[in-house]
């Protein structure tokens, strides 16, 4: 309609005694960035998307294609106005200078495990992983993470190391590598449908705190500025994990129709989301859905600080711990302004 139609209408409305016409409010865009291709971490946002819960709170949210370049990067640089964090990426970037702040738990625990071939005798606790080879993905938190659970156990946490990304998993498989890291609500679950039998080392039963795995985050440059745009978009999102929690099977049903050209995998996608309500990791035992736990932020923190993880913009390693309650908020998830 154009600007002297709509006049027109207006005027022709009031002269029929119908009474002023109110215009439809525009919604605002948010703008969403995976940190991987679609999969049942991402759910919430789907289902929120689906059933209308951004257009009842006024938002037109639109989430971006997975590209290779990391969410927080797309985050802080303005690209993207949330995006999917992973806790290790969140503590690394925003040392480095990043503008991060996660704003929303995805999970409530550690997805994570240490997983090796269920036949491999030789493999009883962390400590005979000493000598072997570990198939890894690259970052030096691989490395600080499995020394600690093999030292933990009274091992020397002196392995081999070959990088093999996604590789790894099917390197396992065929037994090229002895041992490797996983998520369980994914790839352990893939595992298990395929008949692959594995055995696993949680990581906070060997000296790692335990965290929130991955994160939805802004920036805070972005938050400030659009304060109720983004408590808005943090209550829908909460109604869509929620719901995942109590509707898995509706909840599967819309993810998959969200993304039919990559999730094709229908059993792995419902085993997986059932995993992660049965499992309470969408919504701890007491009941917290995308709450930030600062007791986990600080041991986290403080095991990467100790660990040597943390480097400065000019990758120096920082010399005194930070204030690591500024990476993150709750005042988005509790409505506060």
């Amino acid at each position: 309609m154009t600007m002297l139609s709509r006049r027109l209408f207006i005027a022709a409305a009031l002269i029929s005694g119908l009474g002023p016409v109110t215009s439809v409010r525009a919604q605002q865009t948010v703008t969403v960035a995976l940190d991987w291709t679609p999969n049942t971490n991402h759910v919430g946002l789907y289902v929120a998307q689906a059933k209308g819960f951004y257009a009842e709170a006024g938002l037109d949210v639109q989430i971006l294609p997975y590209s290779d370049t990391a969410a927080g990067t797309l985050i802080a640089n303005r690209v993207a106005d949330f995006g999917i964090l992973g806790s290790i990426g969140l503590f690394t970037q925003r040392t480095a200078g990043a503008d991060l702040v996660a704003t929303y738990a995805i999970m409530q625990t550690e997805t994570g495990r240490l997983v090796f071939n269920a036949d491999r005798a030789d493999i009883q606790s962390p400590r005979d992983l000493d000598g072997l080879t570990y198939g890894g993905f690259g970052s030096a938190w691989e490395n600080a993470l499995i020394g600690t659970i093999i030292r933990h156990d009274g091992g020397e946490g002196k392995f081999e190391t070959v990088t093999l990304g996604t590789s790894a998993y099917e390197a396992l498989a065929n037994g090229a590598v002895d041992f490797t890291l996983e998520v369980y609500t994914w790839e352990g679950i893939k595992a298990e449908l395929d008949g692959k039998a594995q055995r696993a080392f949680r990581y906070a039963d060997y000296g790692v705190p335990d965290q929130h795995t991955n994160f939805i985050g802004s920036s805070r440059a972005y938050l400030e500025k659009n304060k109720d745009t983004a408590t808005a978009f943090i209550a829908a999102t909460r109604r869509g994990y929620a719901f995942a929690v109590e509707h898995p099977q509706e909840a599967a049903d819309i993810l998959i129709a969200a993304n039919s050209d990559v999730l094709t995998d229908r059993p792995l996608i419902e085993a997986s989301l059932k995993a992660l309500v049965d499992g309470h990791y969408l919504q701890s035992p007491t009941g917290a859905i995308g709450t930030i736990d600062p007791a986990k932020m600080e041991a986290i923190g403080d095991y990467l600080f100790k660990a040597g993880a943390l480097r400065d913009s000019d990758g120096n390693l920082i010399g005194e711990r930070l204030d690591f309650a500024a990476y993150y908020s709750n005042a988005y998830i509790a409505g506060e302004k």
